[in-house]
């Protein structure tokens, strides 16, 4: 679907949702995407990309920062403590915060570097066992951490389980955020962007509507 498109099916949703236009950030997610894929989009103006793996996304946009301004780059991929470093030197904002360890090591790095990536702690709406992601019951209690190592929030991000209605999940999601003071809302993929904007979205993540389907499983 082209860029133009989905663009114009946010800007649909936001004005539906009574929401000034421009107000969601399409993230553009390319991981395992063609080369010819990416800088496709690129060429028509687009900045914002997301990555699933800090090695893969390391190799394809080192290069492409020469060649490209403006480029904003989003890690929405488990995060590593051993990848923590080349992290926080490509990515503008990391998606999935899930863990105290994971904090203490950011905060530590963020004091050396006098910087820190935008953050959003991953929320397991689902409880899902094999998913990663800080559980509910556990989000204030994390927050309250991250802040007391002087970490600063952005919001929180969510990946429905795909056989449950997922406005259900990013009503939930939204609800946990204001209760914590936050207002990034990092939800909504290329099946359900228009439902997670009408919920308050501040960020969708679109791949497989923007480029088509993936080449390979990564």
């Amino acid at each position: 679907m082209p860029l133009a498109e989905i663009t114009a099916r946010i800007h649909k949703a936001e004005a539906a949702a009574g929401r000034p236009q421009g107000s969601t950030t399409l993230i553009a997610i390319s991981k395992v995407q063609p080369l010819e894929r990416v800088t496709a989009v690129l060429d028509e103006g687009h900045r914002v990309f997301g990555e699933n793996r800090v090695q893969e996304a390391t190799g394809r946009w080192t290069p492409l920062l020469e060649q490209y301004d403006r480029l904003d780059l989003h890690l929405v991929g488990p995060l590593q403590s051993n990848k923590l470093r080349p992290a926080v030197e490509l990515f503008g904002t990391i998606h999935s915060l899930d863990r105290e360890k994971l904090a203490r090591k950011l905060a530590d790095l963020a004091q050396e570097r006098g910087h820190c990536p935008k953050l959003f702690v991953q929320v397991n709406t689902g409880a899902e066992p094999q998913k990663a992601g800080v559980l509910p019951e556990a989000l204030d209690a994390f927050v309250g951490a991250c802040r007391a190592m002087d970490l600063t929030l952005d919001g929180l991000m969510c990946i429905p389980p795909v056989d449950e209605e997922p406005s259900l999940h990013f009503a939930l999601l939204r609800k946990m955020a204001e209760r914590n003071g936050l207002t990034g809302l990092s939800m909504g993929m290329s099946a359900d962007f228009e439902q997670a904007i009408a919920l308050g979205a501040s960020h969708v993540r679109v791949g497989s509507a923007l480029f088509g389907a993936r080449v390979s499983a990564g």
